[in-house]
């Protein structure tokens, strides 16, 4: 049994993009990711990104960083190419990058709804399409979307955020059922609010402690925590896991 285990979760030799990979949750997987093995291609809309792709974990230059804007169909396309042209392969995706433009459903403006919509959902499909087709032509791949709690309960002031990560698991359903034959795996992940930097700015003080008394386990979830379960979805462990919205919640969305 240690043996499955050890193979497993053993991604040596294998390749991950990771989408919005420069901080928050996007960097806490690619980082677990590069220490079980994996050859990381960071996309972020960081100009630093390749410096950050130079901190994880394994020898020089085994990872790259990408700089682009997940919006535009064309740097996306470019991008695959370029971790296609440096590996050749791609065996793993993280759709991590997002927005999160918060407002009341009355004052929601249309730029910031199209914000929303085309960070959120247009580029996780868009990115998840560009490399299903290495995948198919391998004959394997795992994806995971990163959606939200917000995915399957309402929260005030998250309109366009909560419709956007309710389509993502709608999307990772569909892909996952088009996809199966091709030995492709696709499934979503659902976090409550996580304490990444950005994370801990937004719900500090007052705020946070009445969110975080919400939450029946009486706290935020860490980023340790959501990467873990992408590499377990990633792995082959979950081989005959597809089509899934894995909530990360602390029990919130179950009361």
């Amino acid at each position: 049994m240690s043996s499955f285990w050890n193979d497993a979760f053993d991604l040596g030799g294998q390749v991950a993009v990771v989408t919005g990979g420069g901080a928050g949750i996007g960097f806490a997987c690619a980082e677990l990711l590069a220490s079980r093995g994996a050859s990381v291609a960071l996309l972020d809309l960081r100009p630093d990104v390749a410096d950050i792709a130079a901190t994880l974990p394994g020898e020089a230059g085994k990872h790259i960083g990408v700089t682009l804007d997940v919006r535009d169909l064309a740097q996306v396309h470019a991008a695959v190419d370029a971790v296609m042209k440096r590996f050749g392969r791609i065996d793993h995706l993280v759709n991590s990058a997002g927005v999160a433009i918060l407002d009341k459903a009355v004052d929601v403006t249309e730029a910031g709804w199209d914000t929303t919509m085309d960070v959120n959902l247009k580029a996780s499909f868009f990115v998840a399409q560009a490399v299903a087709k290495p995948m198919m032509a391998a004959g394997r791949g795992r994806i995971v979307n990163l959606a939200s709690q917000a995915a399957v309960v309402a929260l005030d002031r998250h309109v366009a955020y909560c419709a956007s990560k309710a389509a993502i698991v709608g999307m990772t359903k569909v892909l996952a059922i088009e996809w199966a034959g091709s030995g492709i795996t696709v499934n979503a992940v659902s976090p409550t609010v996580v304490e990444t930097e950005l994370g801990k700015k937004a719900w500090a003080g007052e705020v946070g402690e009445r969110a975080k008394k919400q939450i029946p386990m009486g706290r935020f979830a860490q980023p340790a925590e959501i990467a873990a379960m992408v590499l377990y979805l990633l792995s082959d462990a979950a081989a005959m896991i597809t089509g899934e919205n894995v909530v990360i919640d602390g029990g919130y969305t179950v009361q």
